[in-house]
């Protein structure tokens, strides 16, 4: 097993499960599990990895001898295959709400500018605290986009680097994930098997599954 990002493992994790080079299953975690298990005795079975479809981490990894399976357990659980649960804390008071219109969650602080952000201020429609509001919204759809952007990289490295590093422009297609170049990808990949081609497609580029 192995686990590098910390993204939570409940019942409900998006997954998909690789035999081999060969898509298993697919969905929330508590039932690829069972699909895993169901598979036990096919072709493949010793070959299993179960990948975050959110990260591209490996959730579960049953590839090879009994010992490097245990020593991959101790490894990332320090010997435990069930961690402890942590204790439910109690409900953290919130503090008071200051100024403003708390029903809407507005509170108001002070804000310090240099004159002439003031005189730019008061020439925008709507108003100082709109104008304030809308710049900032602005830039969280901006940091957001980039943040997808981001996330879709690294689950895409995970994933061909965990399943797919021996496949012909391995290094190639590692290059366009890293940077979004779908057509790249395409023309590196044209060989590959179809469901890992189909599934770093899905986790990159958000295709369709």
């Amino acid at each position: 097993m192995n686990s590098s990002t910390g993204q939570g493992r409940d019942a409900t994790t998006a997954c998909t499960a690789f035999a081999g080079t060969r898509r298993l299953a697919s969905g929330p975690l508590a039932e690829v599990a069972l699909a895993v298990r169901g598979a036990r005795n096919s072709p493949g079975a010793d070959r299993i990895v179960v990948f975050s479809d959110v990260t591209g981490e490996v959730l579960l990894d049953w590839r090879g001898t009994d010992e490097e399976i245990r020593r991959r357990l101790n490894t990332t659980h320090g010997g435990k295959l069930v961690q402890d649960a942590e204790p439910v804390s109690q409900q953290t008071p919130q503090p008071p709400r200051g100024r403003g219109r708390p029903k809407l969650g507005v509170v108001s602080r002070e804000v310090t500018l240099l004159p002439k952000h003031w005189e730019w201020l008061a020439q925008q429609p709507g108003g100082t605290s709109v104008t304030l509001r809308t710049i900032i919204d602005r830039v969280l759809v901006t940091e957001s986009a980039a943040a997808h952007g981001r996330r879709r990289k690294e689950a895409g490295h995970r994933f061909l680097s965990a399943l797919a590093s021996d496949l012909p422009g391995f290094t190639e297609a590692l290059r366009a994930v890293l940077s979004l170049d779908r057509a790249q990808f395409l023309g590196h990949t044209s060989t590959w098997p179809s469901d890992i081609r189909e599934h770093a497609l899905r986790i990159t580029f958000d295709e369709p599954a």
